[in-house]
Order: structure tokens, then sequence, then C-alpha cells
């Protein structure tokens, strides 16, 4: 009898999986439908404007037509038809989304709705389209978004963070050091500069008013880490061979499934921080990580660093290290935008995200 109770329970549990992924597959038809839907509608208001020279009072005569027609349906606004007719206009002169830069230059005029566009929201499209104009840019978000399940929220809050410029610069050894398939969310998990203008504290202060500043703020300062931090501990101690030690702050990624160590430090970097960190981060996994999590990973924010210091020190890192500053602004320094990776390569980077997730680190 027990036998055929779990032979049930294992059907029933089966059968919920199949109608929870029917369910998802089915949204996502309707997702793709509505965006296509909308892109027609977008192609139709520009052509009929064009060739008829009508105004923007088309779509307000269009807008009210509509809603007599489908009364109680939404989406058929008049500021969301003009949305619609910009939304076909940036994405089929040009700025279009595909695997390379080459044919972006071979079919500036295609007018074929890219199928990434398809893969979110229609708010979340909006949101892409007003606040990025550089196509790169937008498959950047468009991409981590489909791929984390960003909200809208999430998604403007990674925008106005400069998530994008942010994660193409930042330093890191992830590329050595951890899997392939937790690679990328390991970088986004990195920034190169953190913002915190949220700590009241003047030019001139130490690293227990830095850290205090933190713990004072910890929500803040955990949505400027990056939304999937959660926070474990100040001062962390480590009891390696009798001796004690203490990690500033301790936070776990829950996407990333690790530990995280950051170690605050209020002036220049020095590669002596890495090899403390590097310490850290065995005693971490040695006497603090589970079974199931991944290895741990560091990261050593200063107020400034230099940029080649950083990458020698990095290169003979075994253990995953981030280094990253903090400032009082959310703009990326004038100095720092000349740092950039040329056009050809950014392309590169975005196009070849990888689409996989993992269970571990390599």
């Amino acid at each position: 009898m027990s036998n055929e109770i779990v032979e049930y329970g294992t059907f029933v549990k089966e059968i919920k999986e199949l109608i929870y992924r029917r369910q998802y597959e089915a949204m996502k038809r309707v997702n793709s439908d509505l965006i296509q839907l909308y892109w027609e509608i977008g192609k139709e208001v520009n052509r009929q404007q064009r060739e008829k020279s009508w105004g923007k009072s088309i779509v307000e005569v269009l807008a009210n037509e509509l809603q007599k027609e489908f009364p109680g349906v939404q989406g058929f606004s008049a500021r969301n038809l003009w949305l619609m007719r910009n939304f076909y206009l940036e994405y089929s002169q040009g700025a279009i989304l595909q695997p390379s830069v080459a044919e972006l230059a071979e079919q500036p005029q295609a007018e074929i709705l890219p199928p990434l566009i398809a893969e979110i929201s229609w708010t979340k499209n909006v949101v892409i389209m007003q606040k990025c104009k550089d196509a790169l840019e937008r498959e950047f978000y468009m991409k981590m978004t489909k791929r984390y399940g960003w909200t809208k929220d999430v998604l403007i809050n990674n925008i106005e963070n400069r998530t994008y410029e942010k994660y193409l610069i930042n330093q890191t050894n992830f590329d050595e050091t951890v899997s392939e398939k937790y690679r990328l969310q390991a970088k986004l998990a990195v920034k190169d500069d953190y913002n915190f203008d949220f700590i009241e504290m003047g030019i001139a202060h130490s690293e227990a008013e830095l850290e205090a500043g933190i713990i004072k703020n910890i929500r803040v300062f955990l949505s400027e880490m990056g939304g999937d931090f959660c926070f474990i501990d100040t001062q962390f101690h480590l009891d390696v061979a009798s001796d004690d030690y203490y990690i500033d702050l301790l936070l776990f990624h829950r996407r990333l499934r690790s530990l995280i160590a950051i170690d605050l430090k209020i002036g220049e970097f020095i590669p002596e921080f890495a090899g403390k960190m590097q310490f850290y981060l065995s005693a971490l996994d040695e006497t603090i990580k589970l079974p199931a999590e991944n290895p741990s990973i560091g990261i050593i924010i200063c107020k400034n660093k230099n940029r080649t210091r950083v990458e020698y020190t990095l290169k003979s890192a075994n253990k995953p290290i981030g280094v990253a500053t903090y400032s009082y602004t959310d703009k990326l320094p004038e100095d720092l935008k000349s740092l950039l990776p040329s056009p050809d390569d950014i392309a590169k980077i975005v196009h070849n995200f990888d689409e996989g997730e993992g269970n571990a680190f390599g």
C-alpha cells in the first residue's frame, strides 16, 4: 500500500509539473503574439502617417475607435499606440538585434521583428527602448531580463545603476576561476564602482566608519550590490590554527549559491589585499561552506585602484576575486569611459553570453 501511495504521489507531481510547463509555454506564446501585434500596428500607423502626411492626431482617433470596438481590452491608449509606432521605427531602421555586427551592417532596413524582443514583456521592452539608445546595450538588458527573470523595477534599477558599462569594465579573474556555467552571473555580481551616496560620512573616514555606515543602511547597500545578495554577518569570525580572523562583511548570493566575502579598504588597492582575500576564501570553503554550495567569492572594495596593478595581481590569484572602488556618485567617471571595449569587442561579449545554467563551479 505504501508503494502505491508513493507512486501516486510521483504521478501527481509529474502531472502538476507538466501543467505548469505548458502554462508557462502558453504565456510565452501569448507574449510573443502580443509583441508581434504591437509591431504590426506600429508599422501600419507609421506607414499611414508617411503616405498620407497624417500628424499625431491620427493616434488619438485610432485609440478612441479601438477602445469602442474592444471595450475593456488594455493596451490601446493613445500613448501606447504612439509607443508602438516608435517601437517599430526603433527596431526596423538599423537598431536590430542580430547575432553579429556584420549582420547589422548587411540588413540596415530589415523589417522583421527581432526574435529576442518578443521574449520579454511589452512594458520591459518600453523601458529598454526609452532608457537605452545603443543597440548592444539594449540587447544586453534584454538578455539579462530574459535569463534572470528581472522584474520591471529590477530592470530600471540596473539601467540607472549603469550595470552594462560597469559589467564591461569590471576587474575580476572569473574567466580563469569560475565555471563557465556561472561565469556571466558572477561577473554581473561585481560592479567596477559602487555608489555609496547613502552613507553619511565625511571625505576623511575610517574603515570602521565605512562599515558602520553600510550596516546602518544595509537594505540600501544590498540593493546597490545587485539584489541577489543576502546579509550574513559583519566582522565574521574565522578560527584558523587557533588564531582569530575577521571578514568585514559576509554575504550570500542566491543565484550563485556562494558565500561572498567583502573586504573594505579606504585607500588605494595594493596586491597584498588579494593574498589576504585568498586566505579568507580558502578558510570559508574549508570550514563554513556547505556541501551543496559553490566555492566562495571575494570582492575587495577600495577607495581607489590602479587598473594595471589590479590586473597583474589577479593574474596570479587562484581564487575568484573581484576588485572594485566606491564613490559618492552614480555617474560613470569620465576617466573610465575610455576603458570601455571597442564596439566590435562589446558586440562579441554581448552576443556570446552563455545561455546555460549549471549546478557547480568547475
